[in-house]
């Protein structure tokens, strides 16, 4: 039997980051001038949507803000045995729960401002590990949409194991039909309950086993009655496809720098990308409150601060000009709204 663990950061590291402290002023010029020559890659991790009201995974400590988490792995799921059933109506029943208020949450400040970067050329592509959307509901171009990688998928699309596509929010309306006794603890959902940045909504004193799966209706059709349905996001356990993979690398090459905001870099997915770009020789920068995978790699230099009001500030400073005769501009660098979240909620990717 293999052993399967969630990723962390490694237990060799420090339980706080050593990363001397430095006036929000001089982290706006550093990385203004760092980003002024253009042509940045930007890596970004769940501390990015943590001001849309998504709950990060890990706190500044770099400690899991949930210590009972225990996620679904890529095998559980798609195990076709009755044991797999039964994990698939645990996923089920706590991602019907968990996708709206990720379907719903709107771009904060931290992503329009990423957005303005891209379009005002300081960064020419943007990797996210995360599976919510919202860099692609910032970005006002289609173009600007398909340079951002969502490096372990999206919520917003379901497929089954015989490939067939389908869109989340139809799928999401059949399991609201077929689960009616579950729609009351949709209310809950932001008080009692708290969702992960996967969807993923810990529920207490629910039986999973009554929770109904909608089938493919594609399968349906033909003729197919077994199959195995999980959304379109790489699981723990699970391997990136390797064109994602490709293209992440091909990304980090065609930049001259890297910045990352707001990950730990817990998951090896990303940590490869910034060794990549540590053997290429690439200036990199971390903004992140809180120890990363990355604390030990002296190439990399980090800023220990919130990325909320630097990388805004940053936006500001080189895009700003541009936004007396741009109303794109001047939309994104006024756009953004900051949801309050729970104290002990907010944390790093």
């Amino acid at each position: 039997m293999v052993k399967l663990s969630v990723p962390g950061i490694p237990k060799a590291l420090p339980t706080l980051s050593k990363a001397p402290l430095i006036p929000l002023a001089q982290a706006v010029e550093r990385i203004t001038e760092f980003l002024s020559p253009g042509n940045a890659l930007v890596l970004t991790g769940a501390g990015v949507s943590v001001d849309s009201g998504i709950r990060a995974y890990r706190g500044h400590d770099g400690r899991y803000l949930n210590p009972n988490y225990k996620p679904i792995f890529y095998q559980e799921l798609v195990d076709p045995s009755p044991t797999g059933h039964l994990f698939r109506q645990r996923y089920w029943s706590r991602s019907y729960l968990g996708y709206p208020p990720v379907r719903d949450a709107i771009p904060n400040p931290i992503h329009y401002s990423i957005a303005a970067l891209q379009y005002g050329k300081y960064c020419s592509s943007v990797i996210t590990q995360n599976v919510d959307g919202l860099h692609k509901k910032a970005s006002p171009t289609e173009d600007m949409r398909r340079r951002i990688l969502e490096l372990h998928g999206t919520l917003f699309t379901v497929h089954c194991k015989h490939g067939h596509m389908f869109g989340r929010d139809g799928y999401q309306v059949r399991l609201e039909d077929l689960n009616p006794t579950w729609k009351p603890l949709a209310d809950k959902v932001g008080q009692e309950l708290r969702t992960n940045p996967d969807g993923d909504v810990e529920v207490i004193g629910m039986d999973f086993g009554t929770f109904n799966i909608p089938s493919c209706e594609q399968c349906e059709n033909d003729g197919i009655t077994m199959t195995i349905i999980k959304p379109d996001v790489t699981f723990f356990g699970e391997s990136i496809r390797e064109p994602v993979k490709d293209e992440s690398y091909h990304l980090v090459e065609e930049a001259s720098r890297l910045l990352i905001i707001g990950t730990t870099m817990a998951t090896y997915s990303a940590f490869r990308l910034i060794r990549h770009a540590v053997e290429l020789d690439k200036p990199i920068i971390l903004l992140n409150v809180g120890p990363t995978r990355a604390d030990t790699l002296e190439a990399v230099e980090k800023i220990e601060l919130p990325a909320g009001d630097v990388i805004r500030a940053v936006a500001r400073a080189l895009c700003g000009p541009k936004a007396q005769t741009d109303p794109v501009m001047r939309t994104l660098l006024t756009s953004g709204v900051v949801r309050a979240v729970k104290t002990g909620d907010r944390g790093a990717g």
